[in-house]
């Protein structure tokens, strides 16, 4: 298990330097506290807090088992947590369901299940239909408009299965904007897309974060995050910082989360870059 640092950055959206005034402090979306999970004996997250402000577009990085999805899945419910607590809005996830939108990871779905592009979007209705009532003349304009908003109307009979992998991942945020959520939690939603997907996907998160939206994505190209997130949290098991991005995203920050593996994981990250 990774070793604590024996400093964290305390950044907050009140801190020098940030976007938010001290004075008129901004909303929090999400608020963890002292929240520990762990799979079995092995502690994931330990003693983790992390304030998300209202209205920014933020980055959960980490290495590998550093607990980047778990921590995702906690403030959603779907993990046990040993300790700790997680609000949405001020209130327990469970009651603030309807306001938050959920993008997995590509690979925990199964694509072969026999359905269409548009009914899987429409799924984005049900929490405000029931499971019982079926989806109308409105859902579908609903879930069309937000497939016109990541360029797929065109594949709206497809099955899902026929997708590409840049494809699948649009439908997966079409599904989301369909929501009418105003916090959004995404894991890895750039990872298997090519350059193209990546940044009309970029785009999309921005406008929904300039449109007063909350929008958490788990990320990992290093070399981006400066480019795509205002703001940034950085954990490995526990949290190492969390603030807007030019304040807690330097090199002792980065350092204290990946230790002497920095140097290979920036140069590989620019390989790949080079190759898009």
């Amino acid at each position: 298990m990774a070793q604590a640092p024996a400093t964290e950055s305390l950044a907050t959206g009140t801190d020098k330097g940030s976007a938010v005034s001290p004075s008129r402090p901004r909303d929090i979306a999400i608020e963890v506290m002292d929240l520990t999970a762990a799979y079995r004996d092995k502690p994931v997250l330990w003693d983790v807090d992390m304030s998300v402000p209202a209205g920014v577009l933020m980055a959960i990085v980490g290495p590998n088992g550093a607990g980047k999805t778990t921590l995702i899945k906690a403030i959603l419910g779907l993990v046990d947590i040993s300790a700790g607590r997680v609000l949405v809005g001020g209130k327990p996830y469970e009651q603030q369901r309807r306001r938050v939108a959920y993008v997995p990871q590509r690979g925990s779905v199964d694509w072969d299940f026999p359905t269409t592009v548009l009914d899987v979007v429409m799924m984005g209705r049900y929490g405000e239909l029931g499971w019982i009532k079926r989806p109308g003349a409105r859902e579908k304009q609903a879930a069309m408009e937000a497939l016109d908003k990541v360029a797929m109307t065109d594949y709206a009979q497809r099955q899902i299965s026929q997708l590409s992998g840049g494809q699948q991942q649009r439908v997966f945020l079409a599904r989301s904007l369909v929501q009418d959520a105003d916090v959004f939690l995404m894991d890895e939603p750039f990872q298997g897309v090519d350059a193209t997907t990546e940044r009309a996907i970029v785009t999309l998160l921005q406008e929904l974060r300039d449109s007063g939206a909350t929008v958490v994505c788990v990320h990992h190209d290093l070399q981006t995050v400066t480019e795509y997130f205002d703001w940034v949290t950085l954990l490995n098991v526990r949290r190492i910082a969390s603030g807007p991005t030019r304040d807690v995203f330097t090199e002792e920050n980065l350092r204290a989360t990946y230790g002497g593996r920095m140097a290979w994981l920036k140069s590989a990250s620019q390989t790949e870059r080079s190759q898009d």
